[in-house]
């Protein structure tokens, strides 16, 4: 299959929509709020904001009220017309004179130190927000900006704002601090209503409330932000995963490897990392000879490192290294989302290293592995991404024959598993193009998790080599994968997709056993042992003195997928009482009977 046309969001009506009801927005608090100077309003993935400097605290409850000046100054259909000033000078004197709307050039601060930052050359356009009123008075809202926009303000019918946020001029901490207020906006009705109701379910899913609740992780302020640790329940699912993946992954031939938390900073200067992402590491260290070492952001070099540490034929490969190796990678305070975007993570990290001749299999073999897991995990709905270097951007290494040559591999390994995908520039790693797995969630969200490289830089820096069967030396082609992307980040998702309620298979509880009363006990603890020796299930005994309907209701916020319930009855007849969470009571079945159950349903 060829490549599927992708409209860039950028290039959408929508992004357009959404710039222009940023600039309603604008408008609105320029009326509401006389003296606010308006800073910066883009749109964003899932609808606006605009950055203001308010006279006066802007709060929450503010908010209906400029969303209702917002729908009169919609409904005015005010012509948004595009202005080019011919020069700087000219457009200091728009904004001073037009943009001010006669409070005095005070209120035009940020404006003019945007039209500072403008480069040379290029093109100064301003948006104009006309009307005529019916006394024939001539009305205008006039921003600084270089679009694109809608024809008028009629077609901003749907929009809801969301909330207020802090946020520093440019990014900067030693800056003033303004307030941001965030919208969204939708082409319909119907669109803006689901989303609305998407934000809703997502915060009754929201991963960092149900990890809590569910005993899976925590954070302390101690540890630091960004650095999860994972309670008794949380590492019972990991532990789940990381066993599926290493048994697929020897199924498969791959070999596991273990590297360590530190490197000398020689290993990331010759892997070219030290200059793509020294952003991203955490501060150098430096042992008493003056070595300089680093926390390890990634592990690809480490695994270099053990293909270069002796001679290989052609009969080796391909050599296939696997590892669950934690990295830490330096996220701003503000970019820290749980366990979806964290300091510390642990990647199910492999790289494979092969011939020009064995690429294209085994980067169908990776896809494969990819899209089995992503079934077994429920995951069904997805969607292929290749990223590609951007032609505009310097931040790549390597030579460009072999970025074309790993392209094409890509692109011609999708073709021959007839996997739809999309061609986005940019997204490239700096070493070479990727194609990404982008899962849709149960609300509809997108999220990038699995993630295959094709990679002919590295092993160039390197000098790898391996002997042909020509007896000559040549260099093997690197693939990176990683199907779970992180473990943190596929565990968050999967914790939203599932609202905490994991299939059986990975459930940290599988079955919790609720004796009625206390003579009950001795029979529970005898049938918890040998659920969990005889059948290798997970298992909670419930054995505190409360009534069994309190016992029942905590196991149901707990999200355990079955109940056995015993009483008198159930030792008499060996029967258990079984509760389904899906299907509620199923009543009193053999022992022998619900294990069948529990076995087809693993």
């Amino acid at each position: 299959m060829a490549a599927i046309a992708q409209e860039r969001y950028e290039d959408s009506y929508l992004y357009r929509l959404r710039h222009s009801a940023a600039h309603l927005m604008a408008q609105a608090l320029t009326e509401l709020y006389p003296g606010i100077k308006l800073a910066i309003g883009p749109p964003i993935e899932n609808g606006f904001y605009y950055d203001v400097d308010s006279p006066v605290v802007i709060r929450e409850e503010d908010l209906a009220k400029i969303e209702a000046r917002m729908k009169e100054l919609s409904k005015l259909d005010q012509r948004i017309v595009r202005m080019e000033a011919p020069d700087r000078e000219a457009a200091k004197k728009l904004i001073l004179e037009e943009t001010t709307l006669g409070q005095g050039p005070e209120v035009a601060e940020y404006k003019l130190l945007l039209l500072e930052a403008v480069p040379d050359g290029e093109t100064i356009s301003f948006y104009d927000q006309q009307r005529t009123d019916r006394e024939g008075k001539f009305h205008r809202f006039l921003d600084l900006c270089r679009g694109p926009h809608v024809d008028s303000t009629k077609e901003i019918k749907h929009f809801k704002l969301m909330n207020l946020a802090g946020a520093y001029w440019r990014g900067d901490a030693k800056n003033k601090q303004l307030t941001r207020i965030y919208g969204t906006a939708f082409e319909t009705k119907e669109e803006l209503e689901t989303h609305l109701h998407n934000l809703e379910e997502a915060r009754k899913r929201d991963h960092r409330i149900l990890g809590r609740e569910l005993g899976l992780f925590m954070f302390s302020p101690r540890v630091g932000p960004g650095l999860p640790l994972w309670l008794p329940k949380g590492a019972v699912l990991r532990d789940t995963m990381v066993t599926f993946l290493k048994e697929e992954q020897l199924k498969r031939g791959y070999e596991p490897v273990v590297t360590p938390s530190i490197a000398s900073i020689k290993l990331y200067e010759k892997s070219g990392h030290i200059i793509a992402y020294r952003d991203k590491m955490f501060p150098f260290m430096e042992d008493e000879e003056r070595e300089t070492y680093i926390l390890k952001p990634m592990n690809c070099p480490f695994h270099i490192e053990i293909y270069a540490s002796q001679m290989r034929s052609y009969r080796d490969l391909p050599v296939r290294y696997a590892e669950f190796g934690t990295v830490h990678r330096y996220e701003q305070s503000g970019e820290v989302t749980g366990i979806l975007r964290a300091r510390g993570f642990t990647q199910d990290d492999a790289h494979l290293f092969v011939t020009k001749d064995q690429l294209i299999d085994e980067f169908i073999g990776v896809v494969d592995l990819m899209k089995t897991v992503l079934d077994k995990l429920g995951l069904k709905d997805f969607r292929a991404r290749v990223g590609t270097k951007d032609p505009l951007s310097d931040k790549y290494v390597g030579h460009d024959e072999n970025w074309v040559a790993a392209t094409e591999a890509i692109e011609k390994a999708c073709q021959t598993m007839g996997v739809d995908y999309f061609v986005s520039p940019g997204d490239a790693a700096f070493y070479g193009p990727k194609l990404d797995l982008i899962i849709k969630d149960a609300l509809g969200r997108d999220w990038q998790m699995g993630t295959v490289q094709v990679d002919y830089n590295l092993p160039e820096r390197f000098e790898l080599e391996y002997i042909g069967e020509d007896s000559k030396p040549h260099r093997p082609i690197m693939i990176h994968r990683a199907p779970f992307g992180s473990l943190e980040r596929m565990i968050g998702l999967l914790t939203e997709q599932y609202a905490g309620a994991f299939p059986l298979w990975l459930a940290p509880v599988q079955i919790a056993i609720l004796p009625i009363a206390d003579r009950h006990a001795e029979y529970a603890a005898e049938l918890k042992v040998r659920f969990r020796d005889e059948f290798k299930l997970r298992v909670h005994l419930d054995d505190r003195r409360e009534t069994l309907g309190k016992k029942i209701r905590d196991t149901q916020m707990q999200k355990v997928p079955y109940m056995v319930i015993i009483g008198d009855r159930d030792i008499e007849q060996g029967t258990v009482g079984v509760r389904s969470r899906e299907e509620g009571d199923l009543g009193a079945m053999s022992l022998d009977a619900f294990i069948e159950r529990v076995k087809s349903e693993l």
